[in-house]
């Protein structure tokens, strides 16, 4: 990352995205962040949101960042049984976790910079690892997460061919001290919950580290590969 670097943080005004947007800014980079209402969740059927967006942020970008994200609101949360699947709280685990990264894909992707390696990167959740599920349970937010899993994957093959230096991944960021994990820290282990900024630095190094050969993987916030 250099003070050339122009960079979209989708999502910056949580916890991670507006830590990764600062430790961008930081070392110098352009940020460019949007945050309700430029994405607002409850609009965001309306396309032109994100085409305006994208539009304004230009061509040439080095990175775009998905770090927006759904897992609790209001009485609403990860279901313990199947007994408790809600067919709305389904639809808008999807509409947050899976539908807005896809219309990012689909605005921001051809802004990526042609002339050197770039990166678009959805901030999804181990939880969202099918061969990584050993507990059951949380069924909208694994199955939200796994589906924008499928979209880096899918877009990856189709980025191979329009710009082979351009790189998509899926990162989980880690248990971060948000608003996101406030809920379920009582049972973390100690040292398992990590700050935003640490999260942040972290997954900046991962996405340093990326060569297009690593396309359409999906990483931990340690480098780890994740399972499918």
């Amino acid at each position: 990352m250099n003070a050339k670097d122009r960079i979209v943080v989708l999502g910056a005004g949580g916890g991670i995205g507006r830590a990764l947007a600062d430790h961008a800014e930081a070392l110098g980079a352009e940020v460019i962040r949007l945050s309700r209402p430029d994405t607002d969740v409850k609009d965001m059927e309306d396309e032109a949101r994100f085409a305006r967006a994208a539009d304004a942020a230009g061509d040439g970008l080095s990175h775009v960042i998905v770090a927006s994200g759904l897992l609790h609101h209001g009485q609403s949360g990860p279901e313990r049984d199947w007994r408790q699947i809600d067919p709305a709280w389904m639809l808008e685990n999807f509409r947050v976790n899976s539908v807005l990264p896809a219309l990012a894909a689909k605005h921001f992707l051809p802004r990526l910079r042609r002339d050197a390696p770039s990166v678009f990167a959805v901030l999804t959740a181990r939880v969202g690892s099918i061969a990584d599920n050993r507990l059951g349970g949380w069924y909208s937010y694994r199955m939200s997460k796994a589906a924008a899993n499928q979209l880096v994957r899918t877009a990856a093959i189709e980025l191979r061919r329009k710009n082979p230096e351009a790189i998509t991944i899926a990162l989980h960021p880690g248990t971060v001290d948000t608003g996101l994990s406030g809920p379920f820290q009582r049972n973390l282990r100690p040292g398992q919950l990590m700050t935003a900024g640490d999260s942040a630095a972290r997954l900046w190094q991962v996405m340093e580290g990326l060569t297009p050969a690593d396309s359409g993987g999906f990483r931990a916030w340690d480098g780890e590969t994740i399972a499918w």
